[in-house]
């Protein structure tokens, strides 16, 4: 499988996103899954896969910490399109004994207690979900974070054992937002305030004209320490 993520890289460089999809899908049949965090980046990604009705299994996280606009895009993506998005939840007795000894907003103290907020609500669930499946899908592009830089459009996810598909690695941040408008994809209404990226709503916060666009998310760090650890960098380098 390692061998299989460097040649795809070679073999889907020039390809546009849709047929980044449907190629590697058709060479996984059945062990295709998607993890979308309801993005825009993400539903643009769940619009190809219903559009192409590609064989790909769709899950979401929910942390316990997530926007109300989050469950109500959630819920009109399903409609939309007809499908049901799996969700994962975090183990409730992990989540317990964390905020009883460490506090309920512990992610503000130290990167050490963010880190461990992070693997217990978000690293530990997608575990479970990526269980059993060959390839995953994800909608990180390029531009989004100094720390995506050097990825490829597939990488071995060391971590979890998985390919991992990044089909919008070269998109724009406008070439997302048109694809959205001019396919009348439902999106999380926090973008039209200032959150171009959406994640828990005690670390994600609306960012200013000019800032970057990963600014919003742990505000409280630096740009090189803002992953969750979901994403890996190349074949064995765990981001933290």
């Amino acid at each position: 499988m390692i061998d299989k993520a460097d040649s795809y890289h070679e073999r889907l460089s020039g390809m546009g996103a849709q047929e980044i999809l449907s190629s590697v899908v058709g060479m996984h049949p059945g062990k295709v899954v998607f993890s979308t965090s309801l993005g825009a980046e993400d539903q643009v990604i769940t619009h190809m896969i219903s559009s192409l009705r590609l064989d790909v299994s769709i899950f979401t996280l929910d942390t316990g910490r997530m926007f109300p606009e989050t469950y109500d895009v959630l819920a009109k993506t399903g409609a939309r399109y007809g499908i049901n998005i799996q969700v994962f939840f975090p183990d409730a007795d992990n989540v317990e004994k964390m905020v009883n000894s460490r506090g309920i907003n512990l992610f503000y103290e130290s990167i050490e207690n963010r880190k461990l907020c992070c693997n217990i609500r978000k690293i530990e669930p997608l575990k479970r979900a990526l269980k059993g499946y060959e390839v995953w899908i994800t909608g990180l592009r390029r531009e989004q974070s100094p720390t995506r830089n050097n990825m490829k459009f597939a990488e071995w996810d060391q971590g979890n054992g998985i390919i991992k598909l990044n089909p919008l690695l070269e998109w724009t941040e406008q070439d997302v937002w048109t694809f959205i408008g001019d396919n009348k994809v439902p999106y999380n209404t926090l973008h039209d305030k200032g959150f171009p990226s959406i994640g828990c709503q005690p670390c994600t916060r609306a960012v200013m004209p000019g800032e970057d666009i990963r600014s919003g998310r742990w505000w409280w760090e630096h740009p090189e320490t803002k992953e969750c650890g979901l994403h890996l960098l190349g074949r064995n380098k765990v981001v933290k």
